[in-house]
């Protein structure tokens, strides 16, 4: 029997074509993996202020049991900095004092910068510049491929803060009880907002507005053009943990053990979630569901819209890092030495490597490879070649 063929209308495979193409642009993916560009983790929240990468295509659940240490960079201290990831080069602060890149793919040192005093901040990376904060009170701005300074803006006290970057402004918390808005380009201060307490949480940014926390046991949200007081929440214990933004509302812990999601226009408080210890780990979230770490020695995965209980993995000892979340997989480390991959559905263990020593920093997972601090060195795992 003769089967009619099919035929195209005019100009239609010429659209197909385009449509294909552009959706390869918009979304990462028409055949095959995202572009690295998108995949990059430029600050502590990632630029979607969610700790969470739509782009990582490689590892899964079905793969990440088979992770292996790809390579290790030992520091001079310890590092509880977590990574940002740019365009194949890894940046991480230590308590030795420097600020480290490294090649992705080898952990070769491309270039290291020395502060006065330890980095705990996490480095955020914008336009060929990576901007950090150190315990000798100055937030840095250095350039990405060579490492030299180009601005240093003094605070007065210890910058444990992660700087998030937006629209040419550099926000960060400081120790000295203020929240900054710094110049990209030159470091001159826009504006700067008193808190009640020092400033360890790490600012989001979003629609127009920086969330953050202070040790006055508040989460303010402050106007990010002028720096005027939109809201602020008291929980009533210290917020270290840094924000996660997402669906309206913010998501942050709190040192009287709590998880909350308050609404990001006025603050009025959606739900809380009671964990048995107090919260440094900050929210991330991703696909309905919202991952954090206590100090109860659990990773909590919370509904984000009624803050019920859909699991919690409990490790050995208490969990200060932030989870990331990537294709169904949550990552996060533990103060039992450890660095865990759990399902993100159900929290089942997928995998998990030991270390030296306890893991504080917060994993990051970029193109197919996750990378985070780990004892008195920067660690990256990836699949077995």
């Amino acid at each position: 029997m003769l089967r009619a063929k099919s035929v195209m209308p005019s100009g239609f495979g010429l659209r197909i074509g385009l449509t294909c193409f552009a959706l390869f642009l918009l979304a990462g993916f028409c055949f095959g993996q995202a572009p690295n560009s998108l995949s990059n983790w430029t600050q502590f929240h990632r630029n979607n202020m969610e700790r969470w990468n739509p782009y990582e295509h490689v590892l899964n659940v079905n793969n990440v049991g088979h992770l292996v240490r790809r390579w290790k960079y030992k520091t001079g201290r310890g590092v509880t900095s977590s990574p940002a990831v740019v365009n194949g080069v890894v940046y991480i602060g230590s308590h030795d004092g420097k600020v480290y890149a490294l090649n992705a793919s080898t952990g070769a040192k491309l270039w290291s910068y020395g502060t006065g005093n330890r980095v705990e901040s996490s480095p955020a990376v914008a336009d060929g510049l990576v901007y950090v904060g150190a315990d000798d009170g100055n937030v840095y701005a250095l350039n990405a491929k060579t490492g030299a300074k180009l601005w240093s803006y003094s605070t007065g006290s210890a910058v444990r803060s992660s700087p998030a970057v937006a629209d040419g402004v550099v926000y960060v918390g400081s120790d000295d009880h203020n929240v900054y808005a710094l110049d990209a380009s030159t470091g001159a201060k826009l504006w700067s907002y008193p808190t009640g307490n020092g400033v360890e949480s790490s600012p989001a940014v979003a629609n127009g507005v920086v969330y953050i926390g202070s040790g006055d046991f508040k989460v303010y949200a402050i106007t990010a053009n002028t720096g005027a007081l939109l809201w602020s929440y008291s929980t009533g214990s210290t917020v270290s943990s840094s924000a996660a933004v997402a669906n309206g509302l913010v998501y942050v812990g709190s040192a009287n053990d709590n998880v909350y999601a308050l609404d990001a226009s006025t603050g009025a408080p959606m739900w809380n979630y009671t964990t048995g210890d107090l919260v440094l780990s900050s929210p991330a979230v991703a696909n309905g569901l919202v991952y954090v770490g206590s100090g109860d020695r659990s990773v909590y995965a919370l509904n984000t819209h009624a803050g019920t209980l859909l699991w919690s993995y409990p490790t050995g000892l208490p969990v200060s890092s932030s989870p990331a979340v990537a294709n169904g997989v949550v990552y996060v480390g533990s103060d039992d030495r450890k660095v865990y991959a759990l399902n993100a559905s159900t929290g089942a263990k997928l995998w998990s490597y030991a270390t030296p020593y306890k893991v504080s920093s917060s994993p990051v997972v970029v193109n197919g490879m996750v990378y985070t601090g780990c004892a008195a060195s920067v660690c990256a795992f990836g699949l077995k070649k």
